[in-house]
């Protein structure tokens, strides 16, 4: 059965797309634990990152660089964080969040809830960043 991830590339499910290109996507994460935490992922399925063929990995973090470069132009940040976690969902993936301190990327705290429009705005801010 295909990741949730894998349905969001395909439309199946919607998003809050940020970027995409032939072999990955970037898109705002639902349960951000900063406003513009975005997802970056291969369009590949693979579950662990590190499995990913290195053709295919050095592609997904040229990519998000491409998508933190863009972040940093809109999101008021000293910084992109970068994680790897890949627990809750087997597909690989990257998240990019601002971050003013380390605390910033704290995974345990509480998720902040924005409204639809407000996610439009930044995934939308952040795709024009980019282009």
């Amino acid at each position: 059965m295909a990741s949730i991830f894998s349905r969001i590339i395909a439309g199946e499910i919607p998003c809050y797309k940020v970027a995409e290109d032939e072999h990955n996507f970037a898109f705002l994460d639902i349960n951000p634990v900063a406003k513009g935490h975005t997802l970056v992922i291969p369009k590949h399925e693979v579950d662990y990152i590190f499995d990913l063929p290195k053709d295919e990995y050095d592609s997904l973090m040229s990519f998000a660089k491409k998508v933190a470069e863009g972040m940093k132009k809109v999101m008021p940040c000293k910084k992109i964080g970068v994680a790897v976690l890949g627990l809750e969902v087997p597909h690989a993936h990257v998240h990019l969040i601002p971050i003013n301190k380390e605390s910033d990327m704290n995974f345990f705290k509480g998720k902040l809830s924005l409204p639809a429009e407000e996610m439009t705005e930044i995934a939308q801010k952040i795709a024009d960043a980019i282009k």
